[in-house]
């Protein structure tokens, strides 16, 4: 019966940690824009590790797809 629970276990905990390097997170960034300039304190959400490394690129991207700057990415959060 041993035997049988190891294999279940390291799958479902495998699993768990799968889904969670995959999870949506919410970034808190600041923007900007020129001419005039506006600034923006607002927060996105963004697929992949919730790490603020990992959703600068991705919110600078969002961003400059709508004509703003990304100043900086202040935190992330797990959704």
């Amino acid at each position: 019966m041993k035997h049988c629970i190891t294999p279940l276990a390291l799958a479902a905990a495998l699993s768990l940690l799968a889904s969670a390097a995959l999870a949506d997170c919410t970034a808190v960034y600041k923007a900007k824009q020129d001419n005039p300039l506006r600034l923006e304190h607002s927060s996105l959400t963004v697929a992949g590790p919730c790490t603020v490394a990992a959703a600068e690129d991705k919110v600078k991207a969002q961003l400059a797809a709508r004509g703003w700057t990304l100043l900086k990415v202040l935190s992330v959060s797990e959704n």
